[in-house]
């Protein structure tokens, strides 16, 4: 299947199991290290490249969802080529790569890079299929309309999704924001603290709506993930991030994207915060095609 206007990528080894074409529709990994704006720890641009090398210590069954990745249609395409330093380029660059899968009728599945990568690609998304809900897993607002002078930065990511006309977003585990944020926030779409009981309570309200998930790997607690870009104390745990994915299987035909971002492959010297990544990944690949 030919992916028109696709932007240049290199290759970083494989996600286990990836098909070594593209023969159906299906899915795409895809990574897109933008590492430009870190407010604390740098070097997201390499979270792709250690996912896909330690997914090979994963089993391709899952347990938890009784299904085999080996029998699910995705490809990795590879990383996209990204100037550092070249943010608003690099943006334009993910939005090109994810205009061209969703014109084949792929599914993205985006591996960070910093949380900026979420902006192009939701509004790509809703090009495509008009109006969709964000489901947005941090432990930052992200509300800010700029940082360090800058408008598109990681921090101001949330923000920037709430400018866009046809775009809902709905904040789960949130327990880091300054006052200006908590007051910008909106009342019954901004959950603190909690993923799973909020979630559970607005499904329904969501259930003819297009869904595009982000998750910012430090919504999870450090002790569970150290090596993210931004670490902030008492979050949720690996078991129920994992639970979020389980929640939204039902929903995987109003799915239209995910991305995973913000792990720090340097600080991650157990590798325990990218082997959960990848396991999310099967998980999302498993639940949502």
């Amino acid at each position: 299947m030919n992916l028109w206007g696709f932007p240049a990528v290199e290759k970083k080894g494989i996600f286990m199991a990836a098909r070594q074409e593209i023969t159906e529709e299906g899915g795409v990994l895809l990574g897109a290290p933008l590492d430009d704006t870190g407010s604390f720890r740098t070097g997201s641009r390499f979270a792709p490249e250690q996912i896909r090398s330690v997914s090979r210590a994963l089993e391709e069954y899952s347990m938890r969802l009784g299904k085999d990745l080996r029998n699910i249609p995705f490809f990795d395409v590879g990383d996209l080529l990204l100037t550092p330093g070249n943010t608003r380029g690099a943006v334009e660059v993910v939005s090109q790569a994810v205009a061209s899968l969703l014109k084949a009728g792929q599914k993205p599945f985006i591996m960070g890079g910093e949380h900026t990568v979420t902006v192009p690609a939701v509004r790509e998304c809703q090009n495509h299929y008009g109006p969709l809900a964000v489901l947005y897993f941090d432990a930052h607002a992200d509300l800010r309309p700029s940082y360090g002078e800058m408008e598109l930065s990681h921090a101001c990511t949330a923000y920037q999704l709430k400018q866009m006309q046809g775009v809902s977003l709905y904040q789960f585990g949130i327990r880091s924001a300054d006052g200006d944020e908590l007051s910008s926030a909106d009342e019954g779409c901004f959950f603190p603290y909690k993923v799973i009981e909020p979630l559970e309570s607005i499904l329904s309200t969501l259930a003819d709506s297009y869904l595009y998930i982000t998750l910012d790997m430090d919504v999870v607690d450090p002790a569970y993930a150290p090596g993210v870009s931004v670490p902030e104390p008492g979050g949720v745990s690996a078991g129920e991030i994992l639970e979020v994915i389980s929640l939204l299987e039902r929903y995987k035909k109003q799915i239209v994207g995910i991305d995973l971002v913000e792990i720090c492959p340097a600080y991650d010297s157990s590798q325990i915060t990218a082997m959960l990544g990848a396991k999310i990944i099967r998980e999302a690949l498993l639940s949502f095609l």
